[in-house]
């Protein structure tokens, strides 16, 4: 049954999901030609209720079962009266096993051999299949698959993906090749693929539909990696006797001179996500400004780390680092934090201190790094970040003892302990907005202050973040701004 990846509840790497059909196949009895039948039907399906008044199609197929899913297509398709062009990139000689078994059922129909593509090719169809490259490509693209890759970006026609577009890392959400496959849908099998739904991959996929092919639940052996779903957001529901000291006291340590906005909009934020009280430390400059626009924020101004012992002493949580800035004063102020022994999250200025100074961060702490920042505390830089995103979340998650890392960006990461926990498949690019990270701290931050575990508090901050993002955008043809998120945040589910 075809499903969005955004309804799905976990997804896992390329390389799991060929262990999978492994299993499948060797543990469960289920023949592979059988399973390349269900795919290839699934995404003919996919493409008549797509594309309806499609009368030919052009599928480009490579040497492997991504190839053979593409046969299949091309028989079905002529089957059902429609055009075909089959264009074999790959030698023939190279399809072996089920793709081979697989390119004699769509022989049988297009009533010839499938031979071997002349270099001028060009597309012919209405709709292209891409199944060049599957889930195991690694490494550059061959000269003759990127050539095959271009003309299918240069025809503008739709593309329909098969598993994954070719040029994509199905592990990471990276780039294999500059010049990817664009395609307009994308259909997964077996397992829903973690790079599909981070990283720069999202630029290329077009809408995910998903299909497990009737494999047993029981394949699937090892838990991947969550999508957030908003769990846990009932037991944020307030007692009718509620009152506001059971809902934490949360600190924000934000704002140097003239930079008050970030720790007003996490200070808006943080209200608006329950905290009971929040009290904003920040410089003297930004004092007055915060509380003309937001009275219900207790502010003071933090000239040293002094100034502020009782409000460490006092609150449940701390949040630190939007608009810090990258002078003494925010690092003294920074350090005080790091010892008070409270729950944390840390973003923004606090992220850049610690990459600089190599400050250690307590247990427990809550990152939220975008991709400079990443690279700037992993010593690498944004490119790599990018490429490599489960890994550096996985990185970033050990530069201290338990510390929860939430590396966001198309597809925010979460990660615990060197492993990989979760992702937000939800989010538009109207996010990336100035102040958009400083709301995130703030609604973590007050998650933490109602007493959310560092993870949980993670999980759901990230997810109420981006559904208020997705809400605020909804309809709406200008640009957002940091808050319209604050004015879309609620805890209802």
């Amino acid at each position: 049954m075809l499903q969005p990846t955004g309804k799905v509840s976990r997804v896992f790497t390329g390389t799991e999901t060929r262990d999978f059909d492994r299993r499948a196949i060797e543990e469960f009895s289920i023949p592979g030609i059988r399973l390349m039948h269900r795919a290839g039907r699934s995404a003919f399906e996919a493409l008549r209720a797509r594309w309806p008044d499609a009368r030919s199609i052009t599928v480009v197929c490579g040497s492997g079962n991504n190839a053979g899913d593409g046969h299949v297509i091309a028989g079905l398709a002529k089957d059902a009266g429609l055009d075909v062009q089959l264009v074999q990139v790959a030698d023939p000689d190279r399809l072996a096993g089920d793709a081979l078994e697989a390119s004699r059922f769509a022989a049988a129909r297009l009533g010839a051999d499938i031979p071997q593509a002349a270099n001028d090719w060009s597309v012919q169809g209405d709709v292209i299949v891409d199944a060049l490259l599957g889930t195991g490509a690694k490494g550059s693209v061959r000269d003759a698959y990127q050539a095959a890759i271009d003309r299918i970006n240069a025809a503008a026609r739709p593309v329909l993906a098969i598993d994954v577009p070719s040029g994509v890392d199905a592990d990471s959400g990276g780039l294999l090749t500059s010049r990817p496959v664009r395609a307009d849908l994308t259909i997964t099998f077996v397992a829903a693929k973690l790079g599909l739904v981070t990283g720069v991959a999202v630029d290329y996929v077009g809408e995910v539909l998903f299909d497990r092919l009737g494999v047993p639940e029981a394949v699937y052996d090892r838990p991947g990696v969550a999508v957030l779903n908003g769990e846990g957001l009932t037991a944020l529901t307030r007692r009718p006797d509620a009152h506001k000291g059971d809902f934490g006291r949360l600190l924000i340590v934000a704002g140097d001179a003239d930079m008050g906005g970030a720790a007003l909009l996490a200070g808006e934020a943080a209200l608006r996500t329950g905290a009971g009280l929040v009290n904003i430390a920040t410089h003297e400059t930004n004092r007055a400004a915060v509380l003309a626009r937001r009275p219900e924020l207790m502010v003071r101004a933090a000239d040293s780390p002094g100034d502020i012992a009782d409000l460490l002493a006092g609150a449940n949580a701390i949040a630190v680092g939007p608009g810090l800035g990258r002078r003494e004063w925010g690092r003294e102020l920074l350090l005080a934090v790091s010892l008070a022994g409270k729950p944390l999250v840390v973003d923004a200025d606090g992220l850049n201190a610690v990459a600089e100074t190599g400050m250690e961060l307590p247990a427990g702490t809550v990152i939220t790094p975008h991709p400079g920042e990443a690279a700037r505390l992993l010593g690498k830089d944004s490119a790599w970040i990018q490429a490599n995103r489960p890994e550096a979340a996985a990185r970033l998650s050990e530069t201290g003892a338990g510390v929860v890392a939430v590396l966001k960006g198309a597809g925010t990461l979460i990660a615990r302990d060197g492993t990989l926990e979760s992702v937000c498949v939800n989010g538009n690019p109207g996010m990336a907005t100035a102040g958009s990270g400083d709301v995130l701290t703030g609604i973590v931050g007050a998650l933490l202050a109602r007493g959310l575990e560092p993870v949980a508090a993670a999980d759901l901050g990230v997810w109420l973040h981006a559904r208020a993002g997705d809400e605020a955008q909804a309809g709406r043809a200008g640009n957002l701004i940091a808050s319209d998120l604050i004015d879309a945040l609620r805890l209802d589910p």
